[in-house]
């Protein structure tokens, strides 16, 4: 099936792209890479579906000089499909063109409007609908939204922006980004990509919290004790240290989801995560509609409800050499004596009457002892009398690997004795929804770009919120208000520093008896 628009369509899809040479900054590496490995497979998932509205042309632009056959090999070069679906990847490539110029010259730019205009040319209808992909790295930014607006504007159609992260690295920065953009084109083009509100799990959280009354009654502090929001993943920066060193764990994950390439390079390591979106949707009052506008609303209230970070809230950890892996220091691209946190432990506080006093912990590292993403609501203890030293009831949404949903209760342990065990109820997507494929989150975004939803984007004001709360501990860590402080040594392959368990203790998290485990999926039987 076609989507079908109120319009004609987007005729066209235009992709940019960063260089493709070996000459590349840091950045522009990273960016490029998670390109080749997201955006050409989402789209080529797209067209295979039958999403794409018909008519559709993908146009690379970049300053690398190729031929239309070593382009086609790159934007392919991570799609893996089945043999039934090899005519479609032909058909793909058909779609699919090159043009090379510089972020800077009109010349070019105008050059690729000719390009657009004579495939343009062929379509019936009045119609010009063109989508702009700007994944791009922050230092040719503005130059290239100059260029697209003075030279490939059009009136004849829909104009759309999709805007890949990083936003700036503090407010100011953020600010001066925003700014940019505005001058050429409207909010209401501009759709400012967070993958991870792509994420089947983190969709299924807005449908989890509103549409069930037995988890929406519970769903404050008058249960609720802590929130925790984690992101591991098992491999430092192998060789790659140089681009996070500029942006540190803090930005790369829990604000801002910076592109680090080591991270897509390893298929094992979880994709980066913007753990505040996150925090968002799990604090959020319920909206009036699903609409863009009433769920961002919601959102950006429990951004304006959070006051700056303190320093008391934070423990900063970077990991050092253990088991034969070397430490962060030990990678050459990283400067001597660095004091950049490869693992963070945030606490932030919502002073809303739903959850005044509940500690929202965010935790994310580097070379930990596992790749996981995830969410664990803890419940405060029943009271006590009849119960002693019961465990506490435990909502764990897994977001990656392999979506889940576990609620850990207490159960009456089978036999002649009357003593509470606690176990758990168990939802696993691989398991229950065998038969459904679960959408890669650039798939889903993309096609939400192409209807114009912006339910699953990031507006001005919410970015502009979020920088408010971690920019004034940002600039402690980066040591512009006077000497930074020097993150705790953990081990390679470790939970992270030893001074995590107080850490916790101290925002009344209880760990779970040792003698429960959670239940493991065997996720390559599934």
């Amino acid at each position: 099936m076609t989507i079908k628009f109120t319009r004609s369509g987007f005729a066209t899809g235009l992709h940019l792209e960063p260089d493709f040479d070996d000459n590349m900054s840091n950045s522009q590496a990273a960016t490029k890479e998670l390109r080749e490995n997201t955006t050409f497979p989402a789209l080529f998932g797209l067209y295979r579906q039958g999403f794409l509205p018909n008519g559709v042309r993908i146009i690379g632009y970049a300053r690398t000089k190729m031929d239309a056959q070593e382009f086609h090999k790159r934007a392919t070069s991570h799609i893996s499909p089945s043999p039934e679906d090899a005519d479609k990847v032909e058909e793909f490539k058909a779609l699919s063109t090159y043009v090379a110029g510089d972020y800077e010259d009109d010349k070019a730019f105008q050059d690729l409007n000719k390009h657009i205009e004579e495939i343009e040319s062929k379509y019936q209808g009045p119609e010009r609908n063109r989508m702009f992909y700007m994944a791009l790295p922050p230092s040719v930014f503005q130059s290239v939204a100059r260029g697209l607006k003075r030279n490939c504007y059009t009136d004849k159609g829909t104009i759309r922006v999709i805007v890949e992260k990083p936003f700036g690295k503090d407010t100011e920065s953020c600010r001066e980004l925003l700014s940019s953009l505005k001058e050429n084109f409207t909010e209401e083009e501009t759709f400012r990509i967070d993958h991870y509100l792509g994420k089947e799990m983190v969709k299924n959280m807005l449908v989890s919290r509103f549409a069930n009354i037995a988890l929406s009654a519970g769903w404050s502090n008058q249960f609720i004790s802590s929130v925790q929001i984690t992101f591991k993943e098992p491999f430092g920066t192998e060789g790659r240290g140089g681009y996070f060193d500029e942006f540190g764990i803090i930005r790369d994950i829990l604000q801002n989801r910076t592109i680090p390439s080591y991270i897509l390079a390893n298929p094992f390591s979880p994709t980066p995560a913007d753990l505040t979106q996150v925090l968002c949707i799990l604090a959020m009052e319920r909206p009036v509609s699903f609409s863009a506008e009433d769920i961002r609303d919601e959102k950006v209230k429990v951004l304006r409800s959070i006051p700056p970070i303190e320093k008391s809230d934070v423990l900063l950890g970077q990991y050092v050499g253990a088991n034969g892996k070397p430490g962060y220091l030990d990678d050459d691209t990283v400067p001597p004596n660095s004091k950049c946190p490869t693992f963070a432990a945030v606490v932030l506080w919502i002073h809303t009457p739903r959850w005044e006093g509940v500690p929202f912990i965010l935790k994310a590292g580097k070379a930990l002892n596992e790749a996981k993403v995830e969410v664990r609501v803890q419940y405060k203890d029943v009271t006590q009398g009849i119960f002693k030293d019961i465990a506490r009831n435990e909502l764990v949404m897994r977001i990656q690997p392999s979506e889940a949903i576990y609620l850990k209760f207490n159960a009456k342990t089978p036999g002649l004795y009357t003593r509470a065990m606690p176990t758990e109820m168990d939802l696993t997507y691989k398991r229950r929804f065998s038969e459904a494929k679960i959408p890669e989150a650039y798939e889903a975004l993309i096609l939400d770009a192409l209807h114009g939803d912006k339910s699953n984007f990031v507006r001005d004001d919410e970015l502009d919120a979020a920088w408010k709360i971690f920019t004034p501990i940002l600039h402690w860590i980066d040591g512009k208000n006077g000497q930074a402080p020097r993150p705790n040594p953990y081990p390679y392959g470790s939970r992270g520093p030893k001074e995590l368990n107080d850490f916790m203790k101290k925002y009344g998290y209880k760990r779970a008896d040792q003698g429960y485990s959670w239940p493991v999926t065997n996720i390559a039987s599934l």
